[in-house]
């Protein structure tokens, strides 16, 4: 288990609430520590799991402001005092992976083996970033899980996320989905990839024309702006189309008045509630396979604006998903 490595088991210190409240009607009244280096049952009954991305390289790479390794952290500490309003599910806190030496693809690789454990245990992972890099190691994750060509992957983004690698064929927060194309290239499988909320004027045409090549979909922010149905044709499009889905959301889809603590703020971004018809739907279809969150940076959130955003998507999550 060289993952374990980079493996932080969870502790119960996050989770604590008012004393007063009644039995299993809070998170942290009903979440479960699962640490991932022992025994971890098989579940019938719907499961998730909390699984921390604590890692700034990729950002730091990509010369983004740092500070995203906090967000599991704090992320875990508001989602706490959030109600629970499904009794019927299980839900872990499974700990976190964390990169202290630089060393991103070992970090990633090692997301990747810890996602496809609890996959393979029928427990719905849901990882907090930490930067969007994540998104290539929790892939790789899936990969090990499911490798039929049926697999959508839903990116609420401003950013496509498809920048050229690095020197050494290096990784950063700005290259994780042109990761995944290579990869299902090299495995001669489809690579469905659908982003949402793209920014115009945060992507350079370069990043447009790798979108082309690849064949992504996307809807831009300015369109659902325009008119939101757009977003729910084109979820149902998706939904048509593909068996399974890995949905990931970037918080710097957010306007920065509703999501100021993440790397890249966006002056022009989406609404939370232009967005979450489109989660939701997402969530009920019974498609979705795994989630992540990416990027909540708490040393530049305001009032906790970004964390209790984040925290009320996972609510959604939770609370919208069928099986």
């Amino acid at each position: 288990m060289t993952w374990a490595n980079r493996y932080l088991p969870p502790t119960e210190a996050p989770w604590q609430g008012r004393m007063d409240s009644p039995a299993a009607s809070s998170f942290f009244q009903i979440i479960k520590l699962l640490d991932l280096k022992k025994n971890i049952p098989d579940h019938t009954k719907l499961a998730f799991a909390l699984l921390g991305f604590r890692c700034d390289e990729g950002i730091r790479r990509n010369l983004g402001r740092i500070g995203a390794a906090e967000g599991p952290i704090i992320l875990r500490e508001v989602l706490a005092k959030l109600p629970v309003h499904r009794q019927e599910i299980i839900c872990y806190d499974a700990g976190d992976i964390t990169c202290v030496d630089n060393n991103l693809e070992s970090s990633q690789q090692s997301l990747g083996e810890a996602v496809s454990l609890l996959l393979q245990h029928n427990i719905i992972p849901i990882v907090l970033g930490g930067g969007h890099e994540m998104a290539w190691g929790h892939f790789q994750g899936i990969g090990k899980h499911l490798t039929n060509a049926h697999l959508a992957i839903v990116n609420f983004d401003a950013h496509f996320d498809m920048r050229p690698l690095l020197a050494d064929k290096k990784g950063s927060s700005g290259t994780p989905f042109l990761q995944i194309a290579e990869a299902q290239e090299a495995a001669h499988r489809r690579f469905n990839y659908y982003c949402i909320g793209i920014q115009q004027a945060g992507n350079i045409q370069a990043l447009f024309d790798t979108a082309k090549k690849c064949h992504a979909q996307y809807i831009t922010a300015d369109e659902l702006q325009i008119d939101t149905q757009k977003g729910i044709e084109f979820i149902q499009t998706i939904l048509q189309n593909h068996r399974h889905i890995y949905l990931s959301l970037c918080l710097d889809v957010f306007a920065s008045a509703f999501a100021p603590g993440v790397s890249a703020p966006q002056a022009l971004g989406l609404s939370p509630w232009q967005l979450m018809p489109l989660v939701r739907k997402l969530a009920s279809s019974g498609k979705v396979m795994s989630y992540d969150l990416a990027e909540l940076s708490p040393k530049y959130d305001i009032d906790l604006r970004t964390t209790k955003l984040a925290a009320n998507l996972i609510y959604e999550m939770i609370h919208h998903h069928k099986t």
